[in-house]
């Protein structure tokens, strides 16, 4: 460029080989504004109309990204040569137009009456992005005819769209026919295919053969190998690159960062990272995913803050990157919504991606409002988008919401997957819509032929025991295609324990201890079913089991964030800096609360003690000290958010509603199976997981049931009344409905006879409070 201009000042005229070659150097370098003056000059200098001048100028354009300016100097051509339409082609196929560029083949058959190599290969390039294996055969048979077949780059590319069109075995028959001229973009080309048809062992053994047979592994085929999920593949790779000396090659390292990021090595992702000479976007994008995936959420603002510093612009997988980050338990949405606004200044909102990531942050954060919000403003959406919405409804417990959302996704004609139905049955799981959730999962199946995944069965083992249904979930078990993992037995385990069904908690706990002897969750919860029937010697013995194996129980623990920054708290700790204050919130509010009705309901304390010891128990819950810690901390009327790592009690689940209208909050909880929006002294779950306590039996075994009064002017505090079901809910007691939903509408109905203000009613373990006449 420089001799170029120099070349002008001197007054020496440019002619047309001269524009070719500065065009050529300035679409290498992508220097646009170069490109524009080079442009006018060549018109100035009556060039306009030569044919390769015109060519060399699509080519800049197309390179540079400019794909209207490119189609603009092919159609001011008086005359075109095969460059001319080859050259657009490739053009629209690298900026991702590939539908337009194979019309435009169709169009070009009139203009040339043989296509070259060049063409070919472009066109089947094409073939090969948009899956037309029909149009590849037919090509294919072009080449023989033709005599192209000895060329090695058509010969690739056929192979390539083979491979692509899932056709792995003809891809790979191509490849031995080219034995003798296989190149290293030709191996590295079957070595993909086989990648991407899921064929990882015979990726690898082409690997070796390829060095076996002496050609020289370039930076693609490494990128490419280091795409495998294998994780015993990523350091021996990485051994081999720095021997050939590709470490520092941008591409490979977000490659080496990337497959590292996979295994959760942050440590050794970074290192890699540093490591790359000249750190472009992807590469930055790259480690903020692997941040991102470890639910580092501090590690990925740190790595945006310095990306900025250094002048790099973000693209929207950078943003998108970054607010999944946002999404982890330890961060605050606050952080994911000053990402949100970055994507908004860069006007990265209406990506896709972009989009689908600021939907599953807020969902996954709480701001199920915020995140619908996000959703319908999108204009296209992706399945992730769509499968995020859903989600984020079922775990937030708007079960209607979620198979609404569901429907018109179908109505939509976006092809679900695995994730959408896992999603819905979720939904129906959290509602106890047994039916439902029994008719998407045979849906699934028989209509989308999805093939159920161990997820999916343990969604409807939950279904099924949650609804007190353990005949049919055994059932159910009993005919899965696999053997049941952890995650099934772990499921049923805790029904068990719902339902203190002992002997049938007792057989989920040897099955899981097989498969998870040292897994605390198992001893504890087999632990807790005895303790609930009274078994206090088996329950003791489950404890020595545990301490001889020196298998040590999770410890329960809340954390909620305030001003940006995150307190948490364990059962009965006093810590804190502030903990005299939190433990005197704690004593009046539930001072207050008891005012208000409030029994605690100590059958959640499963330890043989007094029942006072019980009640201090339940009031030093960790998620309590949380709560009152948020009070004091904040000022009235703000919402608060708290995070468990367990799954929240009972009573506790109480004491939230209650509080949250007596303290005038919006109290938004997160424990390890879901959502729950406490506003007004109701909960978003609509207290089915207190309902799920209920089992038919019992229900319709009631002959009568005892409330305590508190502070009603009919009673005094104390007085013990009697109430007995109604003549019209004994049709439990015959066989009538005993489904949850049949379950629920008696409790409704119990509730309308009861007066406006009573205290959770205590029996046989289980809890509701019943709101209003």
């Amino acid at each position: 460029m420089a001799l170029f201009f120099r070349m002008r000042a001197e007054g020496i005229w440019p002619n047309p080989f001269t524009f070719t070659s500065v065009l050529s150097a300035v679409a290498g370098q992508g220097a646009l504004d170069l490109g524009r003056r080079v442009h006018a000059q060549s018109v100035k200098f009556g060039c306009r109309s030569t044919v390769f001048v015109c060519n060399s100028l699509m080519n800049m354009y197309a390179k540079c990204g400019l794909v209207e300016e490119a189609k603009a100097v092919f159609c001011g051509m008086e005359t075109r040569d095969m460059v001319s339409w080859n050259t657009l082609m490739a053009g629209l196929l690298l900026n991702g137009c590939e539908v337009e560029a194979l019309e435009l083949f169709h169009d070009s058959r009139a203009s040339m009456a043989k296509l070259s190599q060049s063409t070919y290969s472009t066109v089947i390039k094409l073939c090969a992005n948009l899956k037309q294996l029909a149009l590849a055969r037919q090509l294919h048979s072009c080449v023989l005819k033709h005599g192209f077949s000895s060329d090695g780059n058509v010969m690739t590319a056929i192979m390539d769209a083979y491979s692509k069109c899932g056709e792995l075995d003809d891809a790979f028959n191509i490849f031995l026919l080219m034995s003798g001229s296989q190149s290293v973009v030709s191996w590295t080309a079957m070595i993909g295919g086989c990648i991407q048809n899921g064929d990882i062992p015979l990726a690898a053994s082409l690997f070796s053969r390829m060095r076996e047979d002496n050609v020289k592994p370039n930076e693609f085929t490494y990128s490419t190998m280091l795409t495998t999920s294998l994780p015993v593949l990523p350091p021996q790779i990485h051994a081999q690159i720095i021997k050939t000396n590709y470490q520092h090659a941008p591409s490979v390292g977000t490659a080496l960062l990337a497959s590292y990021s996979k295994l959760g090595s942050t440590e050794e992702a970074l290192s890699i990272f540093e490591t790359i000479d000249q750190k472009d976007v992807v590469a930055w994008s790259a480690m903020l995913s692997c941040y991102s995936q470890a639910g580092d959420c501090d590690g990925a603002t740190n790595v945006f803050m310095e990306m900025s510093m250094q002048g790099m612009k973000p693209n929207e997988f950078t943003i998108s990157s970054v607010i999944d980050a946002c999404a982890s338990p330890t961060a605050g949405v606050d952080q994911g919504r000053q990402f949100h606004a970055v994507s908004i200044k860069y006007r990265y909102q209406d990506a896709i991606c972009v989009g689908s990531a600021l939907v599953s942050m807020y969902a996954r954060k709480g701001s199920i409002d915020s995140a619908r919000s996000v959703f319908e403003r999108q204009t296209e959406r992706d399945l992730v988008s769509w499968n995020s919405m859903i989600s984020g409804y079922a775990q937030h417990g708007y079960s209607k919401e979620a198979l609404d959302t569901f429907r018109q996704m179908e109505a939509a004609g976006v092809e679900m997957d695995g994730v959408t139905f896992l999603a819905v049955i979720i939904g129906c799981t959290h509602a106890g819509l047994v039916q439902e959730g029994q008719r998407y999962f045979d849906s699934m199946v028989r209509d989308h032929k999805i093939s159920p995944t161990m997820e999916h069965y343990a969604c409807m083992v939950d279904l099924y025991s949650r609804a007190g249904k353990l005949d049919e979930t055994m059932d159910l078990i009993g005919g899965m295609p696999f053997p049941a993992g952890a995650m099934v037995w772990r499921t049923l385990l805790g029904a068990c324990r719902v339902h203190k069904n002992v002997e049938l908690g007792k057989l989920a706990a040897e099955k899981l201890l097989s498969l998870e002897p040292l897994d605390s969750a198992t001893y504890v919860l087999l632990s807790n079913i005895y303790a609930s029937a009274g078994k206090w010697k088996e329950r003791d013995e489950v404890r020595k089991l545990m301490d001889s194996k020196k298998v040590k129980k999770e410890a329960g623990s809340s954390w909620i964030q305030i001003k940006n920054k995150v307190h948490s708290f364990i059962a009965s700790d006093k810590s804190h800096r502030l903990s005299d204050q939190i433990y005197t919130k704690l004593k009046a509010m539930t001072a207050r609360l008891k005012q208000e009705g409030y029994c605690p309901n100590t059958s959640f304390v499963l330890h043989d003690m007094e029942q006072e010891q019980k009640e201090a128990m339940l009031v030093t819950h960790s998620e309590r000290l949380a709560l009152a810690f948020g009070l004091i901390a904040t000022p009235p009327g703000t919402p608060l958010q708290i995070v468990k790592n367990l799954r929240v009690c009972g009573d506790c689940h109480v004491v939230m509603k209650m509080v949250s209208a007596v303290e005038d909050r919006e109290i938004i909880m997160r424990d390890c199976s879901r959502f729950h929006h406490f506003k007004s002294g109701a909960c978003s779950c609509g207290d089915f997981w207190i309902v799920a306590y209920f089992l038919p039996e019992q229900i319709y075994r009631l002959k009568e049931v005892h409330f305590d009064y508190a502070n009603h002017t009919e009673f005094q505090s104390g007085t013990r009344a009697e109430l007995r079901p109604q003549p019209d809910l004994k049709c439990l007691e015959d066989g009538g409905d005993r489904s949850v939903e049949g379950i629920a509408t008696m409790v409704t109905a119990l509730g309308s006879h009861l007066p406006r203000r009573i205290c959770p009613m205590q029996q046989r373990g289980m809890a509701v409070r019943f709101r209003g006449g």
